[in-house]
């Protein structure tokens, strides 16, 4: 990793290419994914088989995983994972129920009664990534706040393996949770067949979940179609440490993030030299151990700084600025600078309070703001599953109060039909 001191110009290059990292021209991509998309609106199920074969090597004759496979996944799995994702399955559930927002009408004394109406998304569809790793918690965390809101429908997508498998963890986990509608496609394909609907798969009102370049371009395409959660760019962590933090802790942490891909970013912003310095030190070492340790020397290499600034709250500012995705305070009195932090995806409290605790189990959505994001949108939750509509109620008298103001308002705008609806009622 490499030192930058804050007070000198160069670091705001450099934060401006971590936030802009990811950025590219996807032109080609994208002409990919439109085609990908018109074939699937075109040949529906048989373009699903055709690019399950091309891109996953698997030749399907069904694209729906059957209860036997979902069996027999529970019957292979370790049994003490199952029971460890039952049980983050139920610290997710009850972080999210907080969440939920309700119904609420206020009613006024001349007869006026304003109000709005929560109700669930019908039909959702989660992506649930394959490739470089396998992602049981993306499926709990997409799939679970979905639920809390009344979502009744929720249908996962994901790639299957040559042999036309599923990975047993991600049934598990679907499992868990009571869904059975689990489909065998991935990439844009699935995008699209969630978009648009095919023979087997039907359409839903919104997509959720992480996935790679073709995902990502692929939601953003059928966006307005459909409405999707966020498009996700690289993972990225930014740890702000004081003199008194421990370096191995701070050490394994940032590395906790490098190891995701060659594009994540970790961070540490610390005025104390001292710590920057055995920090260093501590990723050699740890480096040297990890079995993904390619991809994370390559990550830190590209993408791992350390920024020394010239005390806690020059710290603190400059995290701001980067909005991480994943924000630690490995602080003196952390919960004390809490009031400070304006912009963060998932703030982690202390030395005890890891990064990966809310990946996996503390309850919190691990879906998360990247790329600056964080600074206008929010963890997945509850709420990106409901949606409000106005309500709205007059009585003749209280209309009749302010018919007159409203019609000259709208004439003032050339809509007489809009005035003319409150003539008719005079």
């Amino acid at each position: 990793m490499k030192i930058v001191e804050v007070l000198t110009t160069e670091y705001e290059k450099i934060l401006d290419r971590l936030i802009r990292r990811g950025d590219e021209d996807f032109f080609e991509v994208d002409k990919i994914v439109e085609e990908i998309i018109g074939e699937v609106r075109l040949k529906r199920d048989d373009a699903l088989i055709t690019y399950t074969k091309k891109f996953d090597g698997a030749d399907l004759t069904g694209l729906k995983v059957s209860e036997k496979e979902i069996e027999d996944a529970m019957k292979s799995v370790d049994a003490e994972l199952i029971e460890i994702m039952r049980e983050a399955a139920v610290n997710i559930r009850e972080y999210h129920q907080f969440q939920v927002e309700k119904t609420w009408l206020q009613t006024k004394s001349n007869g006026v009664m304003l109000g709005q109406l929560i109700t669930p998304i019908q039909k959702v569809g989660v992506y649930v990534p394959g490739g470089k790793a396998i992602y049981p918690s993306t499926l709990l965390m997409n799939v679970i706040p979905a639920q809390v809101a009344g979502v009744k429908s929720v249908t996962i997508v994901t790639p299957p393996d040559k042999n036309g498998n599923i990975d047993p963890k991600i049934l598990v986990a679907a499992s868990i949770l009571g869904v059975k509608d689990i489909y065998k496609v991935g990439g844009a394909q699935a995008i699209a067949a969630l978009a648009y609907g095919t023979q087997t798969i039907k359409a839903v009102n919104k997509i959720v979940g992480p996935g790679n370049i073709f995902v990502a371009r692929a939601k953003r395409a059928v966006f307005g179609r459909v409405d999707i959660d966020m498009i996700a760019g690289p993972s990225e962590i930014c740890v702000i440490a004081d003199e008194g933090a421990n370096a191995k802790l701070v050490a394994a942490d940032l590395l906790s993030q490098a190891e995701h891909d060659e594009m994540a970013s970790s961070i540490l912003i610390t005025h104390s030299k001292k710590i920057a310095f055995e920090v260093i030190g501590e990723l050699e070492s740890q480096v040297e151990v990890s079995l993904r340790k390619d991809i994370i020397e390559e990550s830190l290499a590209n993408f791992g700084y350390i920024f020394l600034t010239k005390d806690v709250e020059s710290s603190i500012a400059l995290a701001n600025e980067l909005a991480p995705e994943h924000l630690e305070l490995m602080l003196r009195d952390p919960l004390s600078y809490l009031p400070k932090i304006e912009n963060a995806g998932a703030i982690f409290l202390g030395e005890y309070s890891p990064e990966p605790i809310g990946d996996y189990f503390a309850g919190p959505n691990h879906t998360l703001p990247t790329a600056s994001t964080a600074k206008f949108s929010s963890p997945l939750g509850v709420y990106d599953f409901m949606k409000k509509s106005s309500i709205i109620y007059y009585s003749k008298s209280a209309l009749d109060e302010v018919s007159d103001k409203v019609i000259k308002f709208a004439v003032s705008e050339g809509l007489d039909a809009h005035a003319n609806a409150l003539r008719m009622r005079k």
